[in-house]
């Protein structure tokens, strides 16, 4: 037989930076930014020159971090250096990049690499669950979680095929566009995620969240808060990129401060003897 057991969980924050933004010494040390300021979970974004999904504020970091010098065998060793601390902090930590880089060294090389030096999932939000080329089968055979990324609007059957991909995932993009612009946390969005925590995996969500309140609100429906734009701009407001690094540990304290006393409930099925 089953019950159900009530257990008490603290917020979750997924905070996004890209590698080499602003340049690469600058964006390790926002990385340990991050997790010090309290991260539940960090994703890197792998910088690409056409990102569809990402507005001005990202595309303009993205740019700014090729002309550092970014490469993919520079983007994997960046990886390799942050998952140091933040394996110690009990961090896991994701990498996000759109299609054409993983097509550049092939899907399974790619997983491998990430497997390799120990990333806890993939996020590719051109590759979907139906047009993966392959992905998904990579990342069960390296033992990669592939996280599917989902946007508001998609039809039944769009998140029934999402909920059957079996990832311990799902990122849900709280607005239809690209990342950056304020998103209102209301009736549309809210029927949207509980939509998609009917299954087992669990709901990330994000696209446009930047306060407390929005990150307070996102976590009465959803497992974390994701995080990105925000820090870009608290960089480019820093004085210098050297203050970097302190502006985005204030943001990200000024969001798990806030957060600390809020408790959210989640119910869980656990098994009993009969």
């Amino acid at each position: 037989m089953t019950k159900q057991d009530t257990k008490s969980t603290r917020w979750k924050l997924m905070t996004h930076l890209l590698a080499f933004y602003p340049d690469r010494p600058t964006s390790l040390s926002v990385a340990q930014a991050m997790i010090d300021g309290g991260s539940s979970y960090l994703e890197i974004q792998f910088p690409f020159s056409d990102p569809t999904a990402d507005g001005p504020v990202i595309q303009g970091a993205g740019a700014q971090a090729l002309a550092a010098g970014f490469t993919l065998e520079e983007g994997w060793q960046f990886v390799t250096d942050v998952l140091k601390p933040a394996k110690q902090a009990g961090v896991p930590v994701f990498v996000m990049s759109y299609a054409s880089p993983v097509f550049v060294v092939g899907v399974d090389p790619f997983v491998k690499r990430a497997a390799e030096a120990g990333v806890e999932g993939l996020i590719v939000p051109d590759l979907p669950v139906d047009s993966d080329e392959g992905l998904y089968a990579a990342g069960r055979r390296y033992g990669v979680d592939v996280v599917p990324v989902i946007a508001l609007g998609s039809s039944r059957d769009r998140i029934r095929l999402t909920l059957d991909a079996g990832s311990r995932y799902i990122y849900a993009s709280l607005r239809r566009g690209t990342t950056g612009a304020y998103t209102t946390i209301g009736a549309e969005n809210i029927a949207f995620m509980h939509s998609l925590t009917k299954g087992p995996a669990q709901v990330v969500a994000g696209f446009g969240i930047s306060t407390p309140e929005q990150v307070a609100a996102v976590l009465e429906h959803a497992h974390a808060a994701v995080v990105g734009s925000a820090f870009v701009r608290a960089i480019e407001a820093s004085a210098g990129a050297a203050a970097g690094p302190d502006a985005v540990y204030n943001a990200v304290r000024l969001l798990t401060e806030e957060l600390t006393g809020a408790v959210f409930t989640e119910t869980a099925d656990t098994e009993t003897g009969s």
